[in-house]
């Protein structure tokens, strides 16, 4: 029974922790927009591909 004085302040932390938390998640705009991302997958690029840098020369190969 005597836990129940250490498990009660620590939950009583723990909740008050996350409401802090969502309070600055929603303060600082993270839910704003909840459904472009998952709609970015669906677009189609018709951007080529970035090039490939070239490796450079290695002198090991000379051998």
């Amino acid at each position: 029974m005597n836990i129940l004085l250490f498990l009660i302040p620590i939950s009583l932390v723990m909740i008050g922790a996350a409401a802090l938390l969502f309070a600055w998640a929603v303060k600082h705009g993270q839910f704003e927009d909840l459904d472009t991302p998952a709609l970015d997958i669906l677009r189609e690029d018709d951007r080529p591909p970035p090039p490939a840098q070239d490796a450079p020369a290695d002198d090991r190969d000379a051998g």
